[in-house]
Order: structure tokens, then sequence, then C-alpha cells
């Protein structure tokens, strides 16, 4: 009965702690399509690919909600992905001079 009990034990940690809980949100003004496509739901390679030009095109995004503006991401995309949608700044580079 103990072995029974480690293996439960052994079995709620792992579910407990695997990879797919701790699924971090993914920066959209980084990340490649393949990325995109593999953190969010109903994003496929096309749709990502379509992400990634927008943003070469028009610039970084400055919020989940810019997304929308993607042809083929609507709102509803959006919605259930905003918890898995980072926009990160990007660190200032700072310039440093020899005197």
């Amino acid at each position: 009965m103990k072995l029974r009990s480690i293996r439960a034990l052994i079995l709620a940690f792992i579910c407990a702690f695997s990879i797919p809980s701790f699924a971090a949100g993914i920066d959209i003004n980084t990340a490649s399509a393949e990325q995109i496509s593999q953190t969010l739901k109903g994003v496929g390679p096309t749709k990502a690919d379509a992400i990634v030009a927008y943003r070469a095109q028009n610039g970084a995004f400055t919020s989940a909600d810019q997304l929308s503006e993607v042809k083929g991401i609507g709102s509803a995309t959006v919605e259930k992905n905003r918890e898995f949608i980072l926009i990160v700044e990007p660190k200032k580079q700072r310039v440093v001079t020899k005197k």
C-alpha cells in the first residue's frame, strides 16, 4: 500500500509541475512565426506568418489588442490568448564613449 501511495504522489507531482503547467507567454514582438503558432491557440503557421509580416511592416506591437489588426486574427483569438500574449519593451542600449 505504501508503494502505491508513493507512485500516486510522484504522478501528482509530475502533473502539477510539468511544462504545460508553466506555459509562459510569448513576446509577439520578438517571437518567430513558429514560436507564435506553437504557443497561441487558434493560430497556425499561416496566421503566425501574417503576425510576423505585420510586425515587420508596421513596427512593434504596443498592445495585445493590436493583434486584431492582422488579417485573420480576430478579437476572439486575441481574447482566448490574452494571458499568453506578452509585449516586452526592448531594453535601451546605453552608448559608452571612450574619453
